[in-house]
């Protein structure tokens, strides 16, 4: 029978058109706060999404990743990088630069002089911070970066790439307690053996 697709599928906008106003249209339920929010963002959440933004947001998940970023332990001057240049050659739109920095008789030290990435190329892959084998390269969640001038604004260097490993582990924190574990177990297999 010709148009009984189309009549189901019809059928299922509409029920989802009318759920929405009577499972929203409560007078006595107030509107826009935690609690709302939390309820509507859910995985089983139905009905309107409509949040007010910019003084509103939704909870990023601690999966999302949008920009790399360099970690370092103790202070700016040692990051983990050590400029060996797998992010740079694993790089798919190629948008990352290494210089490696040397000391007074020109020999390389294993920190990086300048690191750059152009994120008007990136693409948010993460195979940067997957291959990184030091650890040094995490991905970020800042994703609102308003710019009048995108040459200069989107172009980071080391300065602005850098971030202390709190802050990583504030954005990912299972991601940073499972490293953690991790490396305990390396530092005790290795006291074991000596």
């Amino acid at each position: 029978m010709f148009g009984i697709g189309l009549l189901k599928g019809l059928s299922v906008t509409m029920r989802h058109f009318i759920e929405s106003y009577l499972y929203d249209r409560k007078p006595w339920e107030p509107r826009y706060h935690e609690e709302w929010l939390r309820k509507r963002q859910s995985v089983e959440g139905k009905g309107l999404f409509t949040i007010q933004y910019p003084e509103q947001k939704r909870k990023i998940s601690e999966h999302f990743r949008f920009l790399p970023m360099l970690v370092y332990d103790e202070t700016p001057d040692k990051p983990r990088c050590t400029a060996c240049g797998v992010c740079a050659r694993v790089c798919p739109p190629q948008c990352i630069w290494i210089q490696r920095a040397t000391d007074e008789k020109g020999r390389p030290q294993a920190r990086p002089a300048g690191f750059w990435i152009d994120t008007t190329i990136c693409m948010s892959c993460g195979f940067c911070a997957e291959f990184c084998p030091f650890d040094a390269i995490k991905m970020n969640q800042e994703h609102e970066i308003p710019t009048s001038d995108r040459d200069r604004d989107m172009f980071y260097s080391l300065e602005k790439l850098l971030v202390p490993v709190e802050y990583y582990a504030k954005l990912h924190p299972s991601d940073y307690a499972a490293e953690q574990q991790e490396r305990q177990a390396k530092q005790e297999a290795r006291k074991q053996e000596a």
